[in-house]
């Protein structure tokens, strides 16, 4: 007679835990934009060039993308927890530093530290997710909190930027991060468990190098061509990224003991899982990034007005979140995936028709957050699901660095096509090459006639750009339903990870 063991259930001390490491989400999250309406505050300051500017912005993004993978296996092997304290500690200090720099130069270090940071705590907070709450119904409930957070986060950065520079000076936006980095140092020793792979191998130092690498050069290349648009320097350094993963992944296959455990992905539900995550990031930065321009450029809002807007859209992700988990306990997981790519696209088209009305562009926003909630909690839960639990940190990483990767794709290309289409459709008075706000600085000169002439080139080329955003996620849609029609997640638990173990 065979005994099923069921797993245990979490108790007040996980859940407790479970609140510290949601906290951490929050500002991990919150870093990647807290700074964007800061820059004029502290380019009067410390008189940074433009390039410096930009490097301030996106080398958090940038360490945090390109490390999360190496980090959530030195995590399995070294501890979860200890990886988490000692990013913590990093992450508090270099926020402490950056805050009070003196120097562009100066700033820059500190907010890649923070990256480094940032990219060692947040695949532990995931990996111990899963340590923590054995039980399938509790781990979704806890994965959708997670998910929530990183969600609110992004969409609290700019607005809590905002109220603080209204009452103190720039590096008050960074000084919170103390908060977060205090929380966990004091309360991760008592309410988090450790964790980590006994059966870890040696670190292929070459293998960080080409994770590293690839990651950092496809994001960057996609930056740079969503700040320059069609050249050669993006398109080339998007190319020596795909070189490295290239020699990444085949390395991987021929070591004893890989960074990343390329069977993985011979499940189809990790696969799958790790690219819906990918695809509903990319249409919601491009949404956000196009939301953004559409709400201070063209209505004329203040940054603080624009992003309080937007806010609607983290209903919707708490919506999607809870809706998710109720219809999980009644549909297979392709189909909930499928219906969340479903709304997301419509949620692009309701915001394509932005040009007739401000109640256009958020409906469809908050549509789209409903969509990335559906999404992100039964991917995420697919993901974890697919792999072996010793190997949680590293199935983490990369759903976080898909994600990572999906939002700086969405930036690039989004925002590039929307460029393009955007300078096809300027009047003759105005430069092909300029952008938004030069555009309409110009048209100020040229009467009424010519500035709306621009608005409308701007709002076309967000609908076209929206409409191919859509028709991204349908077509995702299918590959959900087709890739995950047979896939339960009891079944994926109890067979996929088995046979991957």
């Amino acid at each position: 007679m065979s005994v099923v063991q069921v797993p245990p259930v979490a108790g007040r001390r996980e859940w407790a835990g479970l609140a510290v490491l949601v906290a951490a989400c929050v500002f991990v999250s919150m870093d990647i934009s807290v700074l964007f309406y800061a820059v004029p505050a502290l380019s009067q300051d410390l008189a940074p060039s433009s390039t410096q500017v930009l490097w301030i912005l996106d080398v958090y993004g940038f360490l945090l993308a390109g490390l999360l993978i190496t980090m959530g296996v030195l995590g399995d092997r070294f501890g979860r927890r200890r990886m988490l304290m000692a990013g913590a500690a990093l992450f508090g200090s270099a926020s402490a530093a950056a805050a009070y720099s003196g120097s562009p130069g100066i700033l820059i270090v500190c907010r890649a530290l923070m990256g480094v940071g940032a990219a060692m705590l947040a695949p532990s907070t995931l990996a111990l997710i899963s340590t923590m709450f054995r039980d399938r119904t509790q781990r979704r409930t806890a994965i959708g909190l997670w998910s929530a957070a990183f969600a609110a986060g992004s969409v609290l950065g700019p607005v809590l930027g905002g109220i603080l520079l209204g009452h103190f000076w720039w590096g008050s936006v960074l000084l919170v991060n103390l908060a977060v980095a205090v929380l966990l140092l004091g309360a991760g020793p008592v309410l988090l468990p450790e964790a980590k792979d006994p059966a870890a191998g040696r670190t292929d130092l070459l293998s960080v190098a080409l994770s590293t690498a690839a990651v950092l050069l496809v994001v960057y290349g996609a930056k740079l061509t969503a700040l320059d648009g069609v050249g050669l320097a993006g398109p080339a350094a998007c190319l020596l990224g795909a070189a490295a993963a290239t020699a990444f992944v085949v390395r991987q296959l021929r070591l004893t003991h890989p960074l990343i455990d390329i069977a993985l992905f011979r499940s189809r539900a990790f696969s799958t899982g790790i690219l819906a995550n990918g695809i509903i990031q990319f249409a919601l930065m491009g949404l956000t990034l196009l939301a953004a321009s559409y709400l201070q450029n063209i209505l004329g809002l203040t940054a603080l007005a624009a992003a309080l807007w937007m806010v609607p859209s983290v209903a919707g992700v708490l919506a999607g979140l809870t809706l998710a988990g109720r219809l999980a306990l009644r549909l297979r997981p392709g189909t909930v995936v499928g219906l969340g790519l479903a709304t997301a696209a419509a949620g692009c088209l309701t915001a394509s028709a932005a040009g007739e009305g401000l109640g256009r562009l958020v409906a469809g926003a908050t549509l789209t957050g409903i969509g990335v909630g559906t999404v992100a909690l039964l991917a995420t839960d697919i993901v974890l699901a697919a792999a072996p639990p010793e190997r949680a940190g590293a199935a983490s990483a990369v759903a976080e660095t898909s994600t990572e990767l999906g939002a700086a794709l969405g930036i690039a290309s989004l925002g590039t096509m929307s460029a393009v289409l955007f300078s096809a459709r300027l009047p003759d008075e105005i430069p092909a090459a300029s952008t938004l706000t030069e555009a309409l600085h110009e048209a100020q000169f040229h009467g009424a006639a010519v500035t709306a002439a621009v608005r409308g080139a701007f709002t076309s080329g967000l609908q076209l750009t929206l409409l191919t955003a859509a028709l991204l996620l349908l077509g995702a849609v299918t590959a959900a339903f087709f890739v995950l029609r047979n896939v339960r997640l009891g079944e994926t638990e109890n067979s996929e990870a088995d046979q991957l173990t």
